[in-house]
């Protein structure tokens, strides 16, 4: 096997993992489950990733770029963060790595651990710092980002997690963006 077809491989393995972990949680997903999705071997999910922990870390593995959300005025901050987050929500259903760390937290303390280091790196923190740099002082800067951080992650549980239908991705976006602007602008 050349490292070129490893690559697509291990890919293909991830992809496939990414999937089942998060429509399933990490209990119900097996190493065969994944091998026989990916139309591999479930030596080669051994070989790459180690076993069952293995996999389930890198499927997890989050990489989000937020920056662009915080680029501009704080008045428009809500429509930047809900159009960020409607797009995120609705356009790969079921391969989100992130989906994968929600529904996972429950179950596995590694997942509650790696969501709430991704949620303080990638969401609470540049959030404080930007409203810390829009005027507010640190401690309202720091208090509305936190309610910001805990309403999207309390939609985000409801819709994703628990797999309630909140409606159209337009109408979502219009009713988050304001939610987050009125947090925003407390």
């Amino acid at each position: 096997m050349t490292s070129r077809n490893a690559a697509a491989t291990r890919q293909r393995i991830l992809e496939h993992a990414r999937r089942q972990f998060a429509r399933h949680g990490y209990a119900a997903v097996t190493v065969k489950g994944v091998a026989d999705a990916a139309g591999v071997s479930p030596n080669l999910i051994t070989r790459y990733f180690g076993g069952k922990d293995g996999l389930f870390l890198a499927a997890a593995r989050v990489e989000i770029p937020v920056s662009d959300s915080f680029d501009g005025d704080r008045s428009a901050l809500g429509s930047r963060l809900a159009a960020s987050i409607v797009q995120r929500w609705f356009g790969a259903p079921g391969e989100d790595p992130l989906l994968v760390l929600q529904r996972a937290s429950g179950e596995r303390p590694e997942a509650a651990e790696a969501l709430a280091a991704f949620l303080d790196t990638n969401s609470l923190e540049p959030l404080h710092r930007y409203l810390r740099g829009s005027g507010l002082d640190d401690a309202d800067a720091r208090d509305r980002a936190a309610a910001i951080d805990a309403f999207v992650l309390g939609v985000s549980t409801r819709r994703r997690v628990l797999r309630s239908e909140l409606g159209d991705p337009a109408d979502l976006q219009a009713w988050l963006g304001a939610t987050i602007q009125r947090l925003a602008d407390g």
